[in-house]
């Protein structure tokens, strides 16, 4: 079998990871030019944490993990107004990654044998009963008995085969940007926490990274879905006035192309597959920046994918599985998401002064286990239930072409 993955972000990466190891025939398709260095701090945990430990990637992950230890809100002087443990919402153990670096380890993982095209933009997608034929921008063409669309949210696959993006992206009135920059006082104010203006309607957050650079992340309430035409532009005078170091951090704002912006939404699409084609990730179950889910998601979903085209008979059936066992949880985490926006962006004074209130309060078991439901959902077992089957069951062997 041979199967095409659009996109070399974390789901791509980690379902080409597994495919390679069933002994698959993989490639993996990328439209950029070369690996992204624009990103983020992401919190992993959940099932993704057990995809990666399944998958033998947890050494390798932890070399590029971040301690973080404290959460603390401040007030445009710097004060302090509240703090948290951000273990306490992942019902399990935590890694804090820059996107790029888990990018790099599931590519670095990736055998040799697995080719990453860079500069491969997909331009038609002809799929029947007998496999899929993607032609890509300079008229070159891939066979693949499987089609898999890994490309995030503003996915070609899905735009190509499903239909178009406006009929599957739930805006959420939010928009978000994130840059690195140097800033040696930052750095050095931040001192190991991850530090988030305590604000309304707005917010900036900023964590020192090990380089002596500053990553920062900033989303604010943006009831018109259009995106700015100068991001750069746009973050500086959103959230000009929010005090403390953010006058200092927009100064050194990079430009629009060397930072990331853009919507805060999810995806749904009423079916992940179509004939040969297949979406995973933020192309079918984006649950937005917000929910701080979608790198644990997209990791877990690539494992349950790759496993049920291992065990399963046919693709259709291997396809059907995967929407059966992950749908349900990923249906979860989205309306977690859309629950905890403004527990992570209060709208109004009153919801500051609560959201205040109840991180004093993190320690009271009752009070921890509501907040973390709101922020983080349910626990859930799925990974290690598919890892248990595969140690005491045989499988059919890889699905045929």
């Amino acid at each position: 079998m041979k199967v095409a993955v659009c996109g070399a972000g974390i789901a791509g990466l980690a379902l080409a990871n597994r495919l390679a190891a069933h002994g698959v025939e993989v490639v993996v398709l990328e439209r950029s030019a070369a690996p992204r260095q624009q990103g983020y701090m992401v919190d992993f945990f959940g099932p993704g944490y057990d995809a990666l430990e399944a998958m033998g990637l947890l050494p390798a992950a932890r070399q590029v993990a971040y301690e973080l230890d404290e959460a603390v809100l401040l007030d445009e002087h710097g004060n302090r107004r509240a703090a948290l443990d951000p273990k306490q919402f992942a019902n399990g153990p935590q890694l804090d990654f820059m996107r790029p670096d888990l990018e790099k380890v599931l590519r670095d993982s990736l055998p040799p044998d697995v080719p990453v095209r860079y500069g491969a933009a997909l331009v038609d997608v002809d799929h029947d009963d007998t496999g899929v034929t993607v032609t890509l921008a300079g008229g070159d063409t891939v066979r693949a008995d499987l089609l898999v669309g890994a490309d995030g949210i503003h996915s070609t696959v899905r735009r190509l085969v499903f239909g178009p993006e406006s009929d599957h992206l739930r805006y959420l009135g939010y928009q978000t940007a994130a840059f690195v920059f140097d800033a040696p006082d930052i750095h050095r104010a931040t001192a190991g926490r991850f530090c988030l203006t305590d604000t309304i309607g707005r917010q900036m957050g900023f964590y020192g990274l090990r380089d002596g650079r500053v990553a920062s992340y900033a989303v604010h309430r943006a009831p018109d879905p259009a995106l700015p035409a100068d991001p750069r532009t746009a973050v500086r005078e959103i959230y000009r006035g929010l005090g403390w170091v953010v006058p200092e951090a927009l100064d050194r704002c990079p430009p629009s192309d060397e930072m990331y912006y853009d919507q805060v939404a999810q995806i749904v699409v009423p079916r992940w597959s179509r004939g040969r084609v297949a979406l995973l990730g933020d192309s079918c179950y984006a649950v937005s920046l917000l929910a701080g889910l979608g790198s644990s998601l997209a990791v877990a979903g690539a494992y349950v994918l790759a496993e049920q085209l291992h065990r399963t008979a046919s693709i259709a059936d291997a396809l059907a599985g995967y929407e059966r066992i992950w749908r349900p949880l990923a249906e979860e985490k989205q309306q977690t998401g859309r629950d905890g926006a403004r527990w992570f962006l209060p709208e109004t004074p009153m919801q500051l002064r609560l959201r205040r209130t109840a991180l004093r309060f993190m320690r009271l078991p009752v009070v921890n286990r509501y907040v973390a439901a709101i922020v983080g959902g349910k626990s859930t077992a799925v990974i290690k239930n598919l890892t248990h089957d595969a140690a005491g069951a045989p499988t059919t062997g890889p699905a045929p072409r």
